[in-house]
């Protein structure tokens, strides 16, 4: 049977998690790929490692405290840029590919949400920046159980809210432990594999892989 709604995650799969620095890449300097690259990298493991220790702290937090290292470990960048860099942050840019797969899911009559780790306020920027509300049947977050993906509980919420079987859900992520996580719990997942990555989660498979969004709606979920 095909699914009957799509679960996107946001950021990395939707929203372009570079676009901040990217925004502001000569100010930021010759440092700034690597830059955005560990900003990703801790506020993830920040994610994980406050879940296993079972103390919720907002993804908005985690995001700052991963930005405060960033600039400890680049003592060349300039530490004022912190707030400028927060605020693009909040709307960072979508991949151009996202909206239309959004629209032709939406014109089949497909329930659409977003699902993520994201905090509630800095999802619903996001989202608004993205022009992404008329085409977004649920944005869920995180918030609602205090607890990060890719715990079983997160992907829960999609099912109560959106009132579809685990099964009957397709699942997109360009991250491919959520892929994993989603898998676990029953979810359909489609991982969009952009950068070409070698598979890590032997035991918890994708149902298809592919290279942008643009392939999603036809991917025969």
């Amino acid at each position: 049977m095909p699914a009957r709604a799509y679960v996107f995650d946001a950021y990395g799969t939707l929203l372009d998690v570079h676009a901040a620095i990217g925004k502001h890449r000569d100010k930021v300097g010759a440092d700034a790929a690597a830059f955005s690259e560990l900003w990703r990298t801790k506020q993830i493991e920040y994610s994980w490692t406050h879940s296993l220790l079972g103390h919720y702290v907002p993804f908005w937090t985690l995001t700052e405290r991963a930005l405060d290292f960033c600039l400890a470990k680049f003592p060349g960048v300039d530490r004022a840029l912190k707030p400028v860099l927060l605020a693009a942050y909040k709307e960072l840019g979508a991949y151009a590919d996202a909206r239309p797969c959004l629209e032709a899911l939406r014109k089949r009559g497909i329930k659409t949400a977003i699902l993520s780790n994201g905090s509630t306020e800095m999802l619903q920027s996001a989202v608004e920046a993205a022009k992404f509300t008329d085409v977004l049947d649920f944005v869920l977050s995180v918030d609602e159980i205090k607890s990060f993906k890719p715990g079983r509980a997160v992907y829960q919420i999609a099912v109560d809210r959106l009132g579809v079987a685990a099964a009957d859900i397709a699942f997109v992520s360009s991250n491919r432990w959520d892929v994993a996580g989603s898998a676990n719990f029953g979810f359909k997942p489609i991982w969009v594999n952009r950068a070409g990555n070698p598979d890590e989660y032997p035991d918890f498979q994708p149902v298809k892989v592919v290279k942008s969004l643009s392939e999603v709606e036809g991917a025969g979920i």
